[in-house]
């Protein structure tokens, strides 16, 4: 097996991207295959550690724009990372993978609590270790979560593994001759409002030097080749 560029990462997932091609939900054949491609990565010897999104369930800002209370979106948003964390933890060890999920807000009967060097311990020992409820704060979103826990946890890089393959400097979607971007450094993302992540998840990246890898989850094996080193997506350091 060739040598991994990282030895400890955090994956972060969007929320939509485990829904597949559906609009709303989680795709369990999609997650399936994220589950295997974690188990290839792992065969690396890198631990992993992930932070799932919310947004294919229920979105806390979408929730504050229609008129409810922003903190209780928020809240109602957390609940719904734990909802795919759990999704993926029972697809993980469907492969004989051994995973926790830890979550910021106490909910003993379902997964563990967050403790940091419990956390630590459990990527030590090779398990996968999948954190939800973001931090346990409304007002703070799952980009900013990965952020902090990569900095709890001394993760070498997070991985942002997103529906586009990259940075561009306008939505490829929308505009066919938008520019990617092969490397960016956390100012410019700040100051062009990159859509990377929000400015204070980068930020935190930026004071703790942690780079920030931008690449595609829908084409196979681009987990594995990020953490091998391959050029794909987009570098932030």
């Amino acid at each position: 097996m060739p040598e991994a560029k990282f030895s400890r990462v955090i994956i972060k997932l969007s929320g939509e991207a485990l829904s597949g091609n559906q609009e709303y939900g989680i795709d369990p054949q999609f997650i399936n295959s994220i589950a295997k491609e974690v188990k290839e990565v792992l065969k690396t010897g890198v631990e992993i550690a992930i932070v799932v999104g919310g947004g294919n369930i229920f979105r806390g800002v979408a929730g504050s724009a229609k008129g409810m209370d922003r903190g209780t979106a928020d809240y109602m948003g957390m609940l719904a990372t734990v909802i795919n964390s759990l999704a993926l933890q029972d697809a993980l060890e469907k492969l004989d993978i051994e995973t926790r999920v830890q979550t910021a807000i106490a909910m003993r009967q379902v997964a563990e609590p967050y403790i940091r060097r419990k956390a630590m311990r459990h990527l030590e020992k090779g398990r996968v270790v999948i954190f939800a409820a973001g931090t346990g704060n409304p007002f703070f979103s799952t980009d900013t979560t990965a952020a902090l826990r990569a900095a709890e946890i001394s993760a070498d890089a997070i991985l942002m593994a997103k529906n586009v393959d990259g940075v561009y400097d306008s939505d490829p979607v929308k505009n066919p001759d938008a520019i990617k971007f092969k490397e960016l450094n956390y100012i410019d993302v700040i100051n062009r409002g990159l859509g990377v992540m929000d400015s204070t998840a980068v930020s935190l990246c930026m004071d703790n030097k942690i780079p920030i890898v931008v690449f595609g989850l829908k084409e196979m094996e681009n987990i594995k080749k990020v953490v091998l080193g391959k050029e794909i997506g987009t570098f932030v350091r």
